[in-house]
């Protein structure tokens, strides 16, 4: 009598950011299939998005094939597809490119950009959670520029070299004083009818600080340094409206031809999939294990999770605290597909906060030291590097950075778009 073989639990994995890859990678050796299911090709490195959207490096130094990377790992199979709901009873998942049958299900879809219910500033000025977002900004960064040169109006010159940021937490200050490095220290050779040093760059906080996360006198060095720079830091300023021409504040109004949204994230539509409670930023409220309320079998995790600490303050969405929730889900997977008892309630461990504040000088807050400076430059480049995927991407972006540092270089200043008409 021939002994029937049990089948292997199915995991379903529904996106390849830092907590889906991290999921996936860390189920190698578990006895479960696992099937990664994403809507673009490729994993994306977002601490750095900033850095393509001002030109210092190309997509391809900061996003890998999600096929190349788990190229080895024999029980995963990478899907591409968008989905459109979630079955729980019949376990299943629905896309527009495959229905999957799931025993596991890990919901790590991420966030994206928040306008506070007014989707309609989206047009004018873009956020930056993807390649496609980096790019457009690059685009209309440097077509900035070109205008400018093209245009014989003093009026239009000066609106189209204001650039304008709203939000002040690492992505707003990051972007900044990258932006006004671009104008003052990279362009200034390179035009002959206009002036690239007598760019604006204008840095927009609703809240009295920059970098809010971060302790006073951290956030104070950052502010000091980035008006320094040049760079016009506007707090206690709430924007009200945002067209195509500029952003109107509370109390008046700045022309600027290019607009960039640092101000506020929304998750994904994970909720509506599961039927789950949210919370105001649209995250699913989940147990101490990162499971659905009332179903034990599906995970949420990464920026798309509501996951509180022991002293009930919220894990923050940043990379290191969605990489600890992925290795964790994939250890209470593995677990059960071994019959073992799974790891208690998961725990996060801050390691830090760290924002760089253009090509020497960053802010570091670590759990027993603050760091300020080019040595907090340093060692946010070295850490950067560090968990980079590839031998290569660390090679590439190190060696590009030395040499940018040199020579004020950016080789990445291509408008590959012309969408944006001169």
């Amino acid at each position: 009598m021939d002994v029937e073989t049990p089948k292997r639990p199915k995991v379903v994995i529904v996106g390849a950011g830092f907590a889906g890859l991290t999921a996936a990678t860390k189920l190698a050796k578990a006895d479960v299939d696992v099937t990664v299911l994403d809507r673009h090709n490729y994993h994306c490195f977002q601490p750095l998005l900033y850095q393509v959207a001002t030109a210092e490096l190309s997509p391809a130094d900061i996003a890998w094939p999600i096929r190349h990377v788990l190229r080895r790992q024999k029980n995963a199979t990478v899907l591409l597809g968008t989905v459109s709901s979630i079955d729980l009873e019949a376990k299943k998942v629905i896309a527009d490119t495959a229905t999957l049958d799931f025993d596991e299900l890990v919901i790590a879809t991420g966030a994206t950009h928040s306008y506070f219910g007014n989707d309609e500033w989206e047009k004018s000025a873009p956020g930056l959670k993807r390649i496609e977002d980096a790019t457009v900004i690059r685009r209309r960064l440097l077509m900035a520029f070109e205008r400018a040169e093209l245009s014989n109006d003093p009026a239009e010159r000066e609106a189209l070299l204001t650039f304008a940021i709203v939000g002040a937490g690492p992505t707003g200050v990051e972007l900044a004083g990258a932006i006004i490095e671009v104008a003052r220290q990279v362009m200034p050779s390179e035009f002959r009818k206009i002036d690239p040093r007598t760019a604006r760059v204008i840095l927009i906080e609703a809240g009295p600080r920059v970098l809010p996360a971060f302790p006073d006198g951290l956030t104070d060095y950052a502010r000091r340094s980035l008006e320094t720079m040049g760079v016009e830091v506007m707090t206690n300023t709430r924007v009200v409206n945002v067209d195509a021409n500029g952003v109107d504040l509370e109390h008046g109004r700045v022309d600027a031809a290019t607009v960039i949204w640092a101000a506020g994230v929304v998750a994904s539509d994970a909720g509506r999939w599961l039927g789950a409670k949210t919370d105001r930023a649209g995250r699913v409220i989940v147990e101490r294990d990162l499971t659905l309320p009332g179903n034990r079998n599906v995970f949420v995790i990464g920026d798309t999770a509501a996951v509180s600490r022991e002293d009930g303050s919220p894990v923050p969405g940043v990379a290191p605290a969605a990489k600890q929730m992925g290795a964790y889900v994939a250890d209470v997977i593995a677990s059960r597909a071994r019959e073992a008892v799974p790891p208690p309630a998961f725990v996060y461990k801050h390691q830090g906060d760290v924002a760089t504040i253009g090509r020497r000088s960053a802010v570091i807050k670590l759990p027993r030291a603050n760091m300020t400076g080019f040595s907090a430059w340093l060692f946010w480049c070295f850490a950067h590097i560090y968990f980079l995927i590839g031998a290569r991407n660390r090679i590439a972006v190190a060696f590009k950075w030395v040499w940018d540092y040199i020579t004020f270089h950016r080789g990445a200043r291509l408008i590959t778009d012309q969408r944006d008409q001169l």
